[in-house]
């Protein structure tokens, strides 16, 4: 669990939007939160699926991630399927290190610092960026730009994720969740 002090009074909150669609049909919602306080910008995101593969299904990812000074300090994730816990991931810095636990399995330790994670794709075009933590599964993605403000991101298993931006917010995005693939599009909400 994330603890950090905020003066939310002086703290700058950007809320972003998404539908996620299937097949045409809106099956949830994604809601990010940004919220910059001194040099420190917390990440927040809810997502919500109701879908149909073989019978009705729940699917619930809840996302803490915490930098400063630009790096990364830690990370929270949370994934429940028909309201059980499906999977977890925990992502911590210690000194230099970071201390990756995975569904409560034996942690695993990386060495270099991580600058750019996943959730910072809903809120910033990764115009300088070629890689980026997967806080999911705890591993370092491939980001590589296709031009026009379009880039691709390759997860650890090979699956391919588009990403596709307009005057630098992310506007649309194509997601292989590997039994379900979806679009996440950017709605009007406030």
């Amino acid at each position: 669990m994330l603890v950090s002090s905020w003066s939310t009074s002086a703290a700058q909150v950007e809320n972003r939007y998404f539908d996620i669609i299937h097949n045409n049909k809106v099956i949830g919602s994604l809601k990010a939160e940004k919220t910059i306080d001194d040099n420190k910008t917390l990440y927040q995101s809810t997502t919500n699926i109701t879908a149909t593969i073989i019978w009705e299904t729940q699917i619930n990812y809840n996302y803490k991630v915490l930098f400063e000074g630009g790096l990364l300090q830690t990370s929270d994730v949370d994934i429940f399927v028909n309201d059980k816990p499906r999977a977890q991931t925990y992502t911590r810095k210690q000194d230099s290190l970071f201390i990756i636990s995975r569904d409560n399995k034996r942690p695993q330790i990386y060495k270099e610092p991580i600058n750019y994670a996943t959730i910072q794709l809903y809120f910033e075009e990764p115009t300088a960026i070629t890689s980026c933590y997967s806080e999911q599964d705890g591993s370092i993605n491939k980001l590589v730009a296709l031009g026009n403000h379009s880039y691709k991101k390759v997860n650890a298993k090979g699956r391919e994720n588009l990403y596709f931006y307009k005057d630098g917010r992310l506007i649309k995005a194509s997601i292989d969740g590997g039994i379900i693939q979806f679009e996440l599009v950017a709605t009007a909400k406030m």
